[in-house]
């Protein structure tokens, strides 16, 4: 039986839960977070619009395949979870963001996770992108 590994990257937001939140679930905005990127929100089987059931496509230019990742969690203004479908390198691949109100800005903890068929090379790897993501999200909820 494989070994779960995982991975956390922490930052502070000069911004409100709200409107982090609001930056967070907009799954469309993701787009904004790099040149080339494209993201489609099939609501088909969600409750809410981008709340669980909800899969999302992310597209980028070039060769890769798409990522495709279904929302699991969605506790508005706090949590946001999800799992790939397709289109990511690691098995049962796993992610969850974390807001939480501190004094007038907000904490983000994102964290990804995998089964691991080679733990130290996934949970570098896994660092590596939940860094990337955090950067990325931090970046443009600043500027929201």
């Amino acid at each position: 039986m494989s070994k779960r590994v995982s991975a956390t990257a922490r930052t502070t937001l000069p911004i409100g839960v709200e409107r982090a939140w609001a930056e967070l679930a907009h799954h469309e905005g993701m787009a904004s977070w790099g040149p080339g990127v494209k993201v489609t929100v099939d609501d088909a089987r969600a409750e809410v619009p981008g709340g669980v059931g909800a899969v999302r496509r992310i597209a980028a230019a070039g060769p890769a395949p798409a990522i495709v990742e279904e929302i699991t969690a969605f506790e508005a203004p706090h949590v946001l979870g999800y799992r790939g479908l397709a289109g990511v390198p690691f098995r049962d691949y796993r992610g969850e963001v974390r807001l939480t109100g501190q004094g007038t800005g907000t904490a983000v903890e994102w964290t990804l996770s995998a089964q691991a068929r080679v733990p130290v090379v996934e949970q570098a790897l896994l660092r590596l992108i939940s860094r990337t993501l955090l950067g990325l999200y931090a970046r443009s909820a600043r500027k929201a």
